[in-house]
């Protein structure tokens, strides 16, 4: 059965050009490919600590945040829109980088812990884990001291391909979750 209430996409990274390019930005790249992709158009609305854009997929509303609060209080904002639209969890999805993913793997994910995901830890607070992901790979620097800086510093080329390459892949499932089912978006973008 097609869901028919709104949902928010909460793209989770940090605000600021010197941030713009970076791994850790992942969350931004799909919450833009989405909205580009259906011609939404970006506002800054300080009551949601962030940016936000709205648009229709499959004739669901669609609600788009890039929250400017930084990573480690990206539960503020996606906890001020829930509020504001009376969202419960599962009406989220949380779309961050995973270092333990090959680089343009992507994955959606229902409920589970925050892996040590300074974004999805300060969501749990609010929330709990009861919301959908979507995991964008970024890949693994191989030693965890080196994990800062790498997914603060711009990837690679072919790895920036894989990574754009992967998010085009989750939006192209978005229509799927929205007039089918989850479970039939899942199956599509991890066979894709």
């Amino acid at each position: 059965m097609p869901n028919t209430s709104p949902i928010l996409i909460a793209g989770l990274g940090n605000p600021g050009p010197d941030y713009a390019q970076t791994r850790h930005n992942a969350g931004f790249w799909f919450a833009d490919a989405v909205a580009d992709r259906y011609k939404g158009a970006w506002k800054v609305d300080s009551k949601f600590f962030g940016e936000t854009s709205r648009v229709k997929i499959e004739g669901v509303d669609v609600l788009l945040l890039k929250p400017s609060t930084f990573m480690n209080r990206s539960g503020q904002s996606v906890q001020a829109m829930m509020n504001f639209y009376k969202l419960s969890a599962d009406a989220l999805l949380a779309a961050h980088d995973e270092l333990d993913m090959p680089a343009g793997q992507v994955r959606l994910k229902l409920g589970g812990g925050h892996g040590g995901h300074n974004g999805l830890r300060d969501i749990h607070k609010p929330l709990g884990d009861g919301y959908r992901r979507l995991r964008v790979g970024i890949g693994h620097p191989g030693n965890k001291n080196l994990v800062l800086n790498y997914v603060l510093a711009r990837p690679s080329k072919a790895d920036e391909q894989l990574i754009r390459t992967g998010i085009d892949n989750a939006v192209n499932a978005l229509p799927v979750w929205l007039s089918q089912t989850w479970e039939k978006a899942m199956n599509q973008l991890h066979t894709s």
